[in-house]
């Protein structure tokens, strides 16, 4: 039996959700989603992580859990590498400038404390 290509199953994008953001989708969907999307795991990556979180939300739906409100399919997955742009530092907000440490910097020598004695 073939499953459905990716355009047709109840999530979008679904090959590119990790783990744990597909263990929160899931959540909505019926136990024929599910069944659908475990033979499309099985056909293609067969990931024993997700085949292992379908299988126990498929479980938790057969012993009398019903799906949680909303619609998966309306819910866009994380974009890695995406960054808002821009620092949110300002000179209000950022840090008073502090001393070197008293080991130095590579461009500038440490000095020695007061209290020290030289041999």
């Amino acid at each position: 039996m073939s499953t459905a290509d990716r355009g047709e199953l109840p999530l979008p994008d679904y090959d590119q959700l990790s783990v744990g953001t597909l263990e929160h989708r899931i959540r909505a969907l019926s136990a024929e989603d599910l069944t659908q999307l475990l033979h499309y795991e099985h056909e293609h990556a067969d990931r024993p992580m997700v085949v292992q979180v379908l299988t126990a939300r498929k479980h938790q739906l057969d012993q009398g859990a019903t799906p949680s409100g909303g619609d998966p399919a309306a819910w866009r997955p994380e974009q890695a590498g995406q960054a808002r742009g821009g620092s949110p530092v300002t000179p209000t907000t950022s840090p008073q400038p502090m001393s070197p440490p008293p080991h130095g910097t590579p461009d500038q020598s440490g000095k020695p404390k007061g209290n020290m004695q030289r041999p």
